[in-house]
């Protein structure tokens, strides 16, 4: 994957120039910047946070309450214990990790949100860790004034309008999505039904993790991860294309998302994930 987060260590001590190097997807407006919005929906940093060398948003399901403990979703990749393994689901796991609050406007950081657990993550079909935090929506509501984003049940249609906006980079990129891939394989990962960006999104480390959102109905539809850098064959930091009949295809440059609408499927009573029949989602390896 891009574990599009060590090169975001690189990108920091090489400074501006990097960044600026983004691509023709994103726009910059000093440290914040918003992507030409061109559909109804308005997208902004509202509900986005940055990590420590990722991106991420703070979230609520179809079933979620406002006095639930409030959920952060991040990549799989992006787990401060490691990466998981191809195969590894990781469930009920304790965590301390914090998480900034950005403004609607991405200029200000307004405070730190504090997990107590992993409440699953894993790179297994997708890429994706997610958070249960200390508080609830309703106390980050009424000392922020922020909510969280929605997580739509429903997959993404190609060539919908989307924005993927970073946190840990302050910057939103937006273009439409090109295509849904049968299988991304990754190193010793692969995942399922994954979204392929039209070439104008060119995330760059540091943007993993960050939302995908659907411009017209702004709710979360995915969740960047990944791009080609080097136009390697499968290799890390380079996923390679594998169709129905198992014929790869290498698209050097193009970036790529993990669809969200399952885990949403997934949250039950409480914001837990429940890995019951009616869940798609990797379970954790049984006990012996």
């Amino acid at each position: 994957m891009t574990r599009r987060l060590a090169g975001a260590a690189l990108a920091v001590a090489a400074g501006a120039a990097v960044l600026g190097a983004a691509g023709t997807g994103a726009a910059q407006a000093g440290q914040g910047g918003q992507a030409d919005q061109g559909g109804r929906g308005k997208v902004d940093f509202t509900g986005i946070v940055a990590l420590d060398n990722c991106s991420g948003s703070l979230v609520r399901g179809p079933r979620s309450r406002d006095g639930d403990a409030a959920l952060v979703m991040t990549n799989g990749h992006c787990l401060e214990s490691g990466m998981p393994k191809a195969g590894q689901v990781i469930v009920g796991q304790p965590s301390g990790r914090t998480f900034t609050l950005l403004s609607p406007d991405g200029q200000r950081d307004l405070g730190t949100l504090k997990a107590t657990r992993v409440e699953y993550a894993t790179m297994t079909d997708t890429d994706v860790t997610l958070y249960r935090l200390d508080t609830t929506y309703a106390a980050i509501q009424r000392r922020y004034r922020i909510p969280a984003l929605r997580l739509s049940t429903s997959r993404p249609h190609d060539g919908t309008e989307i924005r993927i906006v970073s946190g840990y980079w302050h910057k939103i990129y937006g273009c439409k999505t090109d295509a849904t891939i049968h299988r991304l394989r990754e190193g010793e990962w692969t995942w399922k039904n994954s979204i392929r960006y039209a070439p104008q999104c060119q995330t760059i480390h540091g943007t993993s993790g960050s939302p995908i959102i659907d411009v017209r109905t702004r709710r979360m539809v995915g969740i960047n991860n990944t791009g080609n850098d080097d136009g390697e064959r499968c290799t890390l930091n380079n996923p390679c294309e594998v169709d129905r009949k198992g014929r790869i295809t290498v698209r050097k440059g193009i970036h790529y998302g993990q669809q969200t609408y399952l885990l949403a499927r997934c949250l039950g009573k409480g914001n837990r994930v429940v890995l019951g029949r009616h869940c798609a989602l990797p379970r954790p390896a049984a006990k012996h």
